[in-house]
């Protein structure tokens, strides 16, 4: 369940019409791995969790999350930095009020 589209990247990382197309394979890709890595952190999928017949919508922090990190792991491609890029601190945050801490 894709919880943010394409669009919605683009509008978050300031995208306009004229930069094309170029880069909407990799930041399809991106998106897609930015959701696995929230759905891990929090402990359930999104799919299993929000969006059913019963159930609450996404809530606008975990998809803002979600946009927060492509947009990092965008801008931050290569990890041979000096100092390790630990994901936004925004995100570590909105992630730790949504986790499911039950074992």
């Amino acid at each position: 369940m894709a919880i943010n589209t394409l669009a919605d990247l683009r509008a978050h990382l300031a995208f306009t019409d004229d930069l094309g197309t170029t880069d909407d394979a990799m930041l399809t890709r991106i998106l897609s791995a930015a959701e696995s890595f929230v759905e891990r952190k929090l402990g359930f999928t999104f799919a299993a969790t929000y969006g059913g017949a019963g159930q609450e919508a996404v809530p606008d922090a975990l998809r803002q999350a979600v946009l927060m990190l492509a947009a990092h792991w965008y801008e931050n491609r290569e990890a041979g930095a000096d100092v390790l890029r630990e994901p936004p601190f925004g995100v570590t945050e909105i992630l730790r009020e949504y986790r499911d801490w039950t074992f």
